[in-house]
């Protein structure tokens, strides 16, 4: 099989709408997209919440242990899934491209920039005033603010993708691995996760039709797929907890080549446990899935309920334990943020996490392609 990119459309649901339901998914085969996009956003949060509890408490938990073990792949991860949908649009005119991948991620960065900057007003500018604060918003322009960096380089990598659509694939590949190798460390966001992530980017584009025959051969052959993601999770923990005595590769896992090969066997293996959890289903694979579908309305706003309770615990002292508190932040700033979107969903605040029509570039006529015989699996 060779590697194409995935360009069928599927189901008549904007691609790009982070909160509207789906109708019409076919089970099991689209829903592991959403499951895997679930444990990932869940991942993040946890790391953030986990890895600001142990500051502030000034120790570790066992939630460390579960951060640390998901280092090589937590994002990795997602820039594979996002690169799976990308063929939809890539060969498409710049215009609409543009609506989808480009103004769609301007509109969120820019939106939750501010938001989160007006949080952190006194700490920002310092006793500046406001010509320290926009000096801040305009540095936020060409270096990506805080958590929202992701979202910053799914466009840049959306663009890349297409101006280089039409070199070979080996090349394409390659070249965003070497980047990945190379010790490049120049202080920048952008230009630093610009090199260490384009490759899952790239890779999720590239190998999204074999990646869906993973997900379906993981659900036919339910043992043996447990039997390869046992044998994933031993290597891994060996890697991540076996020290080097490098100062610039603490563990084994940070290591060249090795980080890379543990990032794509890691997204691989996210992508074979979601599937065999919509294979078995149950309410953990549901709130999984719920959480995958609305992935960009907690990542948007976890920074919030997660920074109040931590505070919140850690002055109180009333729980000690640091990996409790940890897992009582993380699931606080998973469950806050759905519950503010499900509030809001039908009020004039849905822009917070929905696109205003003002803010596309096409309309839904307008982006609707024409029929095709079949259409291939999407989210």
């Amino acid at each position: 099989m060779s590697a194409r990119p995935n360009t069928e459309p599927a189901l008549s649901v904007r691609p790009d709408d982070p909160v509207r339901p789906r109708a019409g998914t076919a089970p099991g085969r689209l829903a592991w997209v959403d499951v895997a996009k679930g444990i990932c956003i869940i991942l993040v949060v946890m790391m953030h919440s986990t890895l600001g509890v142990g500051e502030a408490m000034g120790g570790e938990g066992f939630m460390h242990h579960v951060v640390e073990f998901a280092k090589p792949f937590r994002i990795p991860d997602f820039f594979l899934l996002s690169g799976l949908f990308v063929g939809r649009v890539v060969d498409r005119d710049w215009r609409l491209f543009a609506d989808r991948r480009i103004v769609h991620f301007a509109y969120f960065y820019l939106l939750w920039m501010v938001l989160q900057s007006a949080v952190k007003y006194g700490q920002i500018t310092d006793g500046a005033g406001p010509g320290a604060f926009a000096a801040h918003l305009a540095h936020g322009l060409i270096e990506p603010y805080s958590t929202l960096w992701f979202i910053y380089l799914l466009a840049v990598f959306s663009v890349v993708v297409k101006l280089l659509r039409r070199l070979p694939w080996p090349l394409l590949l390659i070249g965003a691995a070497l980047l990945q190798l190379a010790p490049v460390h120049t202080g920048s966001t952008l230009i630093d996760e610009f090199c260490d992530r384009l490759v899952y980017f790239v890779a999720g584009y590239l190998f999204a039709a074999r990646i869906f025959a993973l997900a379906d051969w993981v659900r036919a052959r339910a043992g043996l797929a447990l039997l390869g993601l046992a044998a994933w999770a031993s290597i891994e923990a060996f890697l991540v907890f076996t020290p080097t005595g490098l100062t610039s590769h603490p563990t084994l896992a940070s290591l060249p080549v090795v980080s890379l090969m543990l990032g794509a066997a890691g997204a691989l293996a996210i992508v074979a446990t979601a599937a065999l959890l919509t294979r078995t289903g149950g309410p953990v694979t549901a709130a999984l899935r719920a959480c995958g579908e609305r992935s960009i309305v907690i990542y948007l706003a976890f920074f919030l309920p997660m920074a109040a309770l931590r505070t919140a615990l850690v002055r109180s002292g009333v729980i000690e334990d640091i990996g409790l508190v940890a897992l009582l932040v993380t699931l606080t700033a998973v469950v806050v943020p759905l519950a503010i979107e499900r509030v809001i969903r039908h009020t004039p605040a849905r822009f917070l996490f929905r696109r205003p029509a003002a803010f596309h570039l096409v309309g839904e006529d307008e982006a609707r392609p024409a029929p095709r015989l079949a259409a291939a699996p999407t989210a």
